[in-house]
Protein backbone atom coordinates (compact mmCIF):
# COMPACT_ATOMS: atom_id res chain seq x y z
CA UNK A 1 0.00 0.00 0.00
CA UNK A 2 1.22 3.80 -0.95
CA UNK A 3 2.14 6.32 1.36
CA UNK A 4 -1.25 7.92 0.05
CA UNK A 5 -3.40 5.12 0.07
CA UNK A 6 -2.36 4.64 3.60
CA UNK A 7 -3.15 8.49 4.79
CA UNK A 8 -6.12 7.77 3.08
CA UNK A 9 -7.22 4.78 4.98
CA UNK A 10 -6.34 6.32 8.39
CA UNK A 11 -8.64 9.44 7.54
CA UNK A 12 -11.51 7.32 6.38
CA UNK A 13 -10.84 4.88 9.96
CA UNK A 14 -10.59 8.11 11.80
CA UNK A 15 -14.22 9.60 10.00
CA UNK A 16 -15.83 6.16 10.59
CA UNK A 17 -14.81 6.18 14.26
CA UNK A 18 -16.26 9.31 15.30
CA UNK A 19 -18.32 10.45 13.21
CA UNK A 20 -21.90 9.10 11.48
CA UNK A 21 -20.53 10.33 7.80
CA UNK A 22 -21.37 7.37 5.75
CA UNK A 23 -17.97 6.30 4.44
CA UNK A 24 -18.05 2.84 4.01
CA UNK A 25 -18.10 3.76 -0.08
CA UNK A 26 -15.09 5.61 0.27
CA UNK A 27 -13.37 2.91 1.60
CA UNK A 28 -13.81 0.20 -0.87
CA UNK A 29 -10.38 -1.29 -1.91
CA UNK A 30 -8.46 0.59 0.72
CA UNK A 31 -7.44 -2.49 2.51
CA UNK A 32 -7.06 -3.58 6.05
CA UNK A 33 -7.30 -0.40 8.31
CA UNK A 34 -4.80 0.07 11.19
CA UNK A 35 -7.01 1.78 14.01
CA UNK A 36 -4.35 2.66 16.18
CA UNK A 37 -2.55 4.38 13.16
CA UNK A 38 -5.46 6.22 12.68
CA UNK A 39 -5.24 8.22 15.71
CA UNK A 40 -3.24 11.24 13.96
CA UNK A 41 -6.69 11.83 11.85
CA UNK A 42 -8.70 12.65 15.08
CA UNK A 43 -8.01 15.62 16.10
CA UNK A 44 -8.77 16.52 11.96
CA UNK A 45 -12.14 14.61 12.51
CA UNK A 46 -12.57 16.70 15.47
CA UNK A 47 -11.27 20.13 14.14
CA UNK A 48 -13.97 19.68 11.00
CA UNK A 49 -17.04 18.85 13.55
CA UNK A 50 -16.03 21.76 15.42
CA UNK A 51 -16.06 23.89 12.22
CA UNK A 52 -19.45 22.60 11.34
CA UNK A 53 -21.10 23.34 14.48
CA UNK A 54 -19.62 26.74 14.97
CA UNK A 55 -20.41 27.96 11.50
CA UNK A 56 -24.28 26.67 12.51
CA UNK A 57 -23.99 29.37 15.49
CA UNK A 58 -22.18 32.12 13.49
CA UNK A 59 -25.25 31.50 10.98
CA UNK A 60 -27.96 31.71 13.53
CA UNK A 61 -26.25 34.73 15.57
CA UNK A 62 -25.96 36.55 12.01
CA UNK A 63 -30.08 35.54 11.19
CA UNK A 64 -30.66 37.42 14.63
CA UNK A 65 -31.00 34.07 16.62
CA UNK A 66 -30.02 35.07 20.53
CA UNK A 67 -26.37 33.70 21.71
CA UNK A 68 -27.90 30.66 24.14
CA UNK A 69 -30.47 29.28 21.61
CA UNK A 70 -28.06 29.77 18.82
CA UNK A 71 -25.36 27.47 20.78
CA UNK A 72 -27.72 24.89 21.65
CA UNK A 73 -28.25 24.15 18.03
CA UNK A 74 -24.82 24.67 17.16
CA UNK A 75 -24.21 21.86 19.84
CA UNK A 76 -27.42 19.77 18.41
CA UNK A 77 -25.89 19.60 14.92
CA UNK A 78 -22.26 18.38 16.54
CA UNK A 79 -23.82 15.54 18.24
CA UNK A 80 -25.94 14.49 15.02
CA UNK A 81 -22.46 14.50 13.35
CA UNK A 82 -20.64 12.61 15.60
CA UNK A 83 -23.79 10.13 17.03
CA UNK A 84 -23.19 11.70 20.29
CA UNK A 85 -20.16 8.86 21.10
CA UNK A 86 -18.29 11.07 23.19
CA UNK A 87 -21.18 11.96 25.35
CA UNK A 88 -22.43 8.56 25.99
CA UNK A 89 -18.57 7.82 26.64
CA UNK A 90 -19.10 10.74 29.29
CA UNK A 91 -22.50 9.22 30.88
CA UNK A 92 -21.23 5.85 31.24
CA UNK A 93 -18.32 7.09 32.69
CA UNK A 94 -19.68 9.18 35.05
CA UNK A 95 -22.18 6.19 36.32
CA UNK A 96 -19.24 3.99 36.45
CA UNK A 97 -17.13 5.59 39.02
CA UNK A 98 -19.55 7.58 41.04
CA UNK A 99 -21.58 4.49 40.99
CA UNK A 100 -19.23 1.29 41.30
CA UNK A 101 -17.91 -0.06 44.86
CA UNK A 102 -14.84 -1.62 43.10
CA UNK A 103 -12.73 -2.05 40.02
CA UNK A 104 -15.33 -5.08 38.90
CA UNK A 105 -18.60 -3.12 39.52
CA UNK A 106 -17.53 0.26 37.87
CA UNK A 107 -16.12 -1.61 34.43
CA UNK A 108 -19.86 -3.61 34.43
CA UNK A 109 -21.48 -0.01 34.71
CA UNK A 110 -19.82 1.35 32.48
CA UNK A 111 -20.91 -1.42 29.85
CA UNK A 112 -24.77 -0.89 30.78
CA UNK A 113 -26.43 0.88 28.44
CA UNK A 114 -28.69 2.86 31.22
CA UNK A 115 -28.13 6.17 32.26
CA UNK A 116 -28.36 6.54 35.61
CA UNK A 117 -28.01 9.79 37.85
CA UNK A 118 -24.31 10.86 37.65
CA UNK A 119 -24.79 10.15 33.94
CA UNK A 120 -27.33 12.49 33.50
CA UNK A 121 -26.13 15.12 35.80
CA UNK A 122 -22.75 14.78 33.88
CA UNK A 123 -24.23 14.87 30.97
CA UNK A 124 -26.39 17.81 31.69
CA UNK A 125 -23.72 19.74 32.88
CA UNK A 126 -21.57 19.75 30.16
CA UNK A 127 -24.01 20.48 27.46
CA UNK A 128 -24.87 23.14 29.77
CA UNK A 129 -21.05 24.52 29.90
CA UNK A 130 -20.80 23.76 26.77
CA UNK A 131 -23.02 25.93 25.05
CA UNK A 132 -22.80 28.64 27.45
CA UNK A 133 -18.79 28.99 26.68
CA UNK A 134 -19.65 28.53 22.87
CA UNK A 135 -22.22 31.45 22.88
CA UNK A 136 -19.88 33.52 24.98
CA UNK A 137 -16.96 33.02 22.92
CA UNK A 138 -16.15 35.62 19.90
CA UNK A 139 -15.21 34.13 16.69
CA UNK A 140 -17.25 30.33 17.04
CA UNK A 141 -15.93 29.10 13.56
CA UNK A 142 -12.41 29.16 15.16
CA UNK A 143 -12.79 28.58 18.63
CA UNK A 144 -15.40 25.37 18.42
CA UNK A 145 -12.74 23.70 15.48
CA UNK A 146 -10.04 24.02 17.92
CA UNK A 147 -12.20 23.00 20.67
CA UNK A 148 -12.94 20.18 18.69
CA UNK A 149 -9.15 19.19 17.32
CA UNK A 150 -7.70 19.62 20.66
CA UNK A 151 -10.23 17.47 22.63
CA UNK A 152 -10.00 14.56 20.18
CA UNK A 153 -6.25 15.02 20.92
CA UNK A 154 -6.88 14.25 24.82
CA UNK A 155 -8.28 11.14 24.12
CA UNK A 156 -4.92 9.84 22.31
CA UNK A 157 -3.00 11.14 25.04
CA UNK A 158 -5.27 9.11 27.53
CA UNK A 159 -4.84 6.21 25.24
CA UNK A 160 -1.54 6.24 25.07
CA UNK A 161 -0.55 6.54 28.57
CA UNK A 162 -2.64 4.20 30.21
CA UNK A 163 -2.94 0.74 29.70
CA UNK A 164 -6.85 -0.45 28.48
CA UNK A 165 -8.83 -1.79 31.75
CA UNK A 166 -10.47 -4.66 30.07
CA UNK A 167 -9.27 -6.40 26.99
CA UNK A 168 -12.56 -6.00 24.72
CA UNK A 169 -14.06 -3.06 22.71
CA UNK A 170 -12.07 -0.74 20.43
CA UNK A 171 -9.72 0.95 23.25
CA UNK A 172 -8.86 -2.60 24.31
CA UNK A 173 -8.27 -3.97 20.83
CA UNK A 174 -6.08 -1.00 19.39
CA UNK A 175 -2.71 -1.90 21.06
CA UNK A 176 0.21 0.12 20.97
CA UNK A 177 -0.15 3.74 19.24
CA UNK A 178 2.52 4.47 17.05
CA UNK A 179 4.89 7.33 18.56
CA UNK A 180 4.31 8.78 14.92
CA UNK A 181 0.73 8.96 14.68
CA UNK A 182 0.31 10.15 18.15
CA UNK A 183 3.03 13.22 17.72
CA UNK A 184 1.31 13.80 14.56
CA UNK A 185 -2.17 14.14 15.70
CA UNK A 186 -0.92 15.88 18.84
CA UNK A 187 1.18 18.42 16.52
CA UNK A 188 -1.76 18.78 13.99
CA UNK A 189 -4.05 19.84 17.05
CA UNK A 190 -1.51 22.36 18.44
CA UNK A 191 -0.85 24.33 14.67
CA UNK A 192 -4.47 24.34 14.34
CA UNK A 193 -5.10 26.38 17.73
CA UNK A 194 -2.38 28.41 16.78
CA UNK A 195 -3.40 29.12 13.50
CA UNK A 196 -7.22 29.54 14.13
CA UNK A 197 -7.40 31.57 17.70
CA UNK A 198 -5.16 34.62 19.07
CA UNK A 199 -1.63 33.51 20.61
CA UNK A 200 -3.35 33.73 24.26
CA UNK A 201 -6.29 31.71 23.68
CA UNK A 202 -4.02 29.03 21.57
CA UNK A 203 -1.77 28.90 24.90
CA UNK A 204 -4.94 28.67 26.95
CA UNK A 205 -6.98 26.38 24.93
CA UNK A 206 -3.62 23.96 24.69
CA UNK A 207 -2.89 23.86 28.83
CA UNK A 208 -6.98 23.26 28.95
CA UNK A 209 -5.93 20.21 27.40
CA UNK A 210 -3.37 19.21 28.54
CA UNK A 211 -5.04 19.66 31.78
CA UNK A 212 -7.72 17.40 31.32
CA UNK A 213 -5.73 14.64 29.80
CA UNK A 214 -4.10 14.85 33.04
CA UNK A 215 -6.76 14.85 35.20
CA UNK A 216 -8.79 12.25 33.45
CA UNK A 217 -5.64 9.85 33.35
CA UNK A 218 -5.20 9.81 36.95
CA UNK A 219 -8.95 9.63 37.79
CA UNK A 220 -9.14 6.62 35.52
CA UNK A 221 -5.78 5.12 36.24
CA UNK A 222 -7.27 5.10 40.58
CA UNK A 223 -10.89 4.19 39.40
CA UNK A 224 -10.37 0.95 37.03
CA UNK A 225 -6.88 0.89 36.22
CA UNK A 226 -6.67 2.07 32.82
CA UNK A 227 -8.64 3.44 29.68
CA UNK A 228 -11.49 2.26 28.03
CA UNK A 229 -13.94 3.66 25.17
CA UNK A 230 -16.33 5.26 27.47
CA UNK A 231 -13.02 6.93 29.17
CA UNK A 232 -11.64 8.52 25.89
CA UNK A 233 -15.40 9.78 25.14
CA UNK A 234 -15.90 11.62 28.59
CA UNK A 235 -11.89 12.85 28.19
CA UNK A 236 -12.74 14.30 24.90
CA UNK A 237 -16.33 15.89 26.31
CA UNK A 238 -14.97 17.32 29.40
CA UNK A 239 -11.99 18.85 27.74
CA UNK A 240 -14.17 20.36 25.03
CA UNK A 241 -15.97 22.44 27.69
CA UNK A 242 -12.68 23.53 29.81
CA UNK A 243 -11.03 24.87 26.38
CA UNK A 244 -14.19 26.81 25.26
CA UNK A 245 -14.43 27.71 28.84
CA UNK A 246 -10.71 28.79 29.18
CA UNK A 247 -10.87 30.55 25.29
CA UNK A 248 -14.43 32.14 25.77
CA UNK A 249 -12.66 33.55 29.38
CA UNK A 250 -9.17 34.71 27.59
Amino acid sequence: MSWIARRRADLLAGLGLLTRLPVGWLARGVGPVDMARSVWTWPLVGLGAGAVGGAVLAGLSLAGVPGLPAAGWAVAVQILLTGGLHEDGLADMADGFGGGRDRARKLEIMRDSRIGAYGVLALGLSLLVRATAAAATPHPIAAMAVAGALSRATMTGVLAALPPARSDGIAGTMGGIPRPALGAGLLLSALAAAWLVAPARATAACLAAAVSTAGIARLARRQIGGQTGDVLGGTASIAECAILTVMAAV
